[in-house]
């Protein structure tokens, strides 16, 4: 499905932007270290999951498993993952808000949800 093909593309190009920016312009920005560590954690999220994007276009696409709304719903829900997960962390290693610690799960439950999607489609 070109559509997460393209989001997985764009996300990915913005996973990078955002590692290089909070290496380089928020390096001496951070309140501590440990700040440092959750933008990098979000920032590792962020690539898996639109290297995941990336492959559930690709595998819509494919003959072997072909587009499926399985596979769409997947690829919605690790969009969503991004942002509720990555995003909440990327606020929070700026802001040291601590309550948007409680959105991270959120999209942690997201990004199960997608792979367990996934699965499910390859066996169907």
């Amino acid at each position: 499905m070109e559509l997460l093909l393209a989001i997985g593309a764009i996300m990915a190009c913005l996973g990078v932007v955002l590692g290089a920016f909070g290496a380089h312009a928020l390096k001496d920005k951070f309140a501590s270290p440990h700040y440092a560590a959750i933008w990098e954690t979000a920032v590792q999220y962020h690539m898996y999951h639109s290297l995941g994007l990336l492959g559930l276009g690709i595998l819509s696409s494919d003959a072997l498993l072909g587009a499926s709304s399985m596979l769409s719903w997947a690829g919605y829900l690790m969009f969503a993952g991004i942002v509720f997960f990555s995003g909440s962390l990327y606020v929070l290693a700026v802001t040291g808000v601590k309550k948007l610690g409680a959105i991270t799960p959120i999209g942690g439950l997201l990004f199960i949800i997608a792979w367990v999607l996934v699965a499910i489609s390859a066996f169907s």
